[in-house]
């Protein structure tokens, strides 16, 4: 099966050139992911990381919670955006890659804002009493419609929910064919589309970003 290109190269290339850089800071972080860890492309990067960013600082949340830490490229771009006294819940299931991460939180001064939760999400995320102003999903695929019903009710009306790599490399445009991880996505992309209780949008960047508005 031919699988198109979500977004062609020369095109993203050219996002990326008019992008706004990352710090220093997340720059470091980018090198010693791709130095140190076996999937280097999980990281968000400068574009999906800048446009993480600036959703967090239009918002001003006081909670967030994110479900995938990896080395906190994400954690840190989003919690950029938190009030004074706001929180990051971040989650994952690898402390190595997370310990990554640590380091950074503390050089970027966001540490006391981040919550970080080693395990399970399935079972973390029923014992955080906090209603979240937005959620960001981008840990394993099958799991995506079941993390999406399980964070719905802690999320305030109006709040955002985002899941990452939604396009799965262009693998959920034909179910027969699909992995396990794309089929996944099909599931949670198909019921957000018929989400009465939601507005969305699935936007064209990197390997798509379906973002959620809960009315």
């Amino acid at each position: 099966m031919y699988i198109p290109d979500p977004i062609h190269p020369d095109f993203e290339a050219y996002a990326e050139m008019h992008t706004s850089a990352p710090n220093d800071y997340l720059y470091e972080l980018y090198r010693e992911t791709h130095l140190k860890t076996m999937y280097p492309r999980m990281i968000a990067g400068r574009q999906q990381g800048k446009f993480l960013e600036m959703i967090s600082r239009l918002v001003k949340p006081n909670r967030i919670l994110e479900i995938g830490t990896f080395t906190g490229y994400s954690t840190i771009c989003l919690a950029s955006g938190l009030i004074q006294d706001g929180l990051i819940h971040t989650i994952d299931t690898n402390p190595e890659s997370v310990a990554i991460g640590r380091k950074y939180f503390t050089k970027t001064g966001l540490k006391n804002k981040i919550v970080i939760h080693c395990g399970n999400a399935m079972e973390i995320i029923p014992h955080i009493s906090d209603i979240f102003d937005i959620v960001y999903i981008d840990a394993d695929k099958e799991n995506y419609l079941n993390y999406y019903n399980l964070v719905f009710d802690k999320v305030k009306p109006g709040g955002l929910i985002m899941a990452d790599n939604v396009f799965w490399n262009g693998k959920v445009l034909e179910w027969e064919s699909a992995d396990q991880e794309a089929k996944g996505i099909i599931r949670f992309n198909t019921f957000v589309q018929n989400d009465e209780r939601v507005d969305n949008i699935l936007i064209t960047i990197r390997d798509g970003l379906m973002m959620i508005l809960k009315k």
